[in-house]
């Protein structure tokens, strides 16, 4: 069955940066694009970050991390990832990975992202 296994987050201070993994299983990674999403605290819904297409030619990103968030894959370690710089109070939240289109029913655990001084 489908699994997506999140790591990575931690506490940084504004301006530091992270880099989120996640490891996917249960069907064929190549075959998909691959999303991260996330859940800022006291929020219902998750919002999109970043979008990769399967073969990791085009990505896209929200407004509000361009520039800053870079999503990439590894299709050999079935991963993908989101390296994260210039990181401020906002990006606070659970950051989940998904596939594209995204598994409805489905998500990981997540990894808690904090930005605080």
């Amino acid at each position: 069955q489908v699994q997506l296994v999140e790591s990575g987050g931690g506490l940084v201070q504004p301006g530091g940066s992270l880099r989120l993994s996640c490891a996917a299983s249960g069907f064929t990674f190549s075959n998909y694009g691959m999303t991260w999403y996330r859940q800022a605290p006291g929020r219902k819904e998750r919002e999109l970050v970043a979008t990769i297409t399967s073969a990791g030619g085009g990505t896209n990103y929200a407004d509000s991390v361009k520039g800053r968030f870079t999503i990439s894959r590894d299709t050999a370690k079935n991963t993908v990832y989101l390296q994260m710089n210039s990181l401020k109070p906002a990006a606070t939240a659970v950051y989940y990975c998904n596939a594209l289109p995204r598994f409805r029913g489905y998500w990981g655990q997540g990894t808690q992202v904090t930005v605080s001084s």
